[in-house]
């Protein structure tokens, strides 16, 4: 049996003891399950009993978590999961980068910031790269943080327009049986790209560049026989595009354009035995120095922290699933 031993970590005040640990020490619970510690607050200071190494991996987070929040960083539980994930990595300091690279403003003020190193490196790479394919999971950011990048890009008039797309392929035969023009039709489709859209900018900003051409929402069919320049545009659900389609798309943009194409490469609505123009796109061009491939993890989902869970059950439901399966076939 391990032999138990004890840490302790002061915090300045009462202050950063909310900052890190919630409303009625909401985290610790989740600080211990993540580290295999148990923690205990005395006044302002933090016990921490456990295995040896996983107390030394605990007093380091709660040290780094601790600087951040006297550095006024936004630390919430997606930091702390992360965190514990960093550390077991050796690579805790990179909390700093992340901490404090601010994306992009809402309208509201709310400052946007990466979460996760992984989303790091996607928005560095968006920066330095004229295009960029980012293939993950949902709830990865992929499209909301090229939709922010978009919008300081027009707010420092680095470009003219944000084109936003998505194939709508879930629609299919069905298109025609929904009330509506065509705009109307295709609308559902597009209504997340909307969403975050007026999160960065409110309503009546995104209704005003939408009337003046600022702004333009579409499906990936009212791409064909256009030349994009001076343009911000972001290809969403990219996994649903055929190849031709990509490569339509991709033939679209012109000078002093950039480009951001997102998918979930391990799901896809086109028919069985279809390749995706996704998965094609970035086998053909990934050796190119000019364009970017960045692959998000499940480690990157920085939705509701429930959100890792549920991914983590069905992985792991799939693989019993899968080994059974095998099994039964040998």
């Amino acid at each position: 049996m391990a032999e138990e031993t004890l840490a302790l970590v002061s915090l300045e005040s009462m202050e950063s003891c909310l900052s890190l640990f919630g409303a009625n020490d909401r985290n610790i619970p989740l600080l211990e399950s993540e580290l295999n510690v148990r923690l205990a607050m005395r006044g302002s200071d933090i016990r921490i009993t456990g295995d040896a190494p996983n107390v030394s991996l605990a007093q380091q987070v709660l040290d780094k978590l601790k600087s951040l929040c006297l550095r006024h960083a936004q630390i919430d539980r997606t930091t702390l999961r992360y965190a514990a994930a960093l550390v077991k990595q050796g690579d805790l300091d990179a909390l700093d980068d992340i901490a404090f690279e601010t994306v992009a403003v809402t309208h509201r003020g709310k400052p946007i910031r990466c979460k996760t190193l992984g989303q790091y490196e996607y928005v560095k790479a968006i920066r330095a790269h004229e295009l960029t394919f980012a293939l993950g999971p949902a709830g990865t950011g992929k499209t909301y943080l090229a939709m922010a990048l978009a919008v300081v890009a027009l707010r420092n008039k680095e470009i003219e327009r944000i084109v936003l797309t998505r194939p709508a392929v879930e629609a299919g035969e069905k298109l025609g049986f929904l009330p509506g023009d065509l705009s109307q039709k295709v609308d559902p489709y597009l209504r997340p790209l909307y969403d975050a859209l007026y999160d960065m900018m409110g309503a009546d900003a995104y209704q005003r560049l939408t009337e003046r051409g600022v702004l333009e929402v579409a499906p990936l069919a009212y791409m064909r026989g256009r030349t994009l320049s001076e343009s911000f545009i972001i290809l969403d659900e990219a996994q649903n595009t055929t190849p031709e389609q990509m490569k339509m798309f991709l033939t679209r943009f012109g000078a002093g354009s950039k480009v951001v194409v997102t998918g979930d490469d391990t799901q896809t609505d086109l028919p069985f035995g279809k390749q995706s123009g996704l998965l094609q796109a970035v086998q053909v061009l990934a050796s190119i120095p000019e364009i970017a491939v960045v692959r998000l993890t499940n480690a990157d989902v920085v939705r509701h922290d429930l959100v890792q869970t549920v991914v983590k059950a069905y992985e792991s439901f799939e693989r019993k699933r899968m080994g059974r399966n095998t099994g039964h076939d040998a």
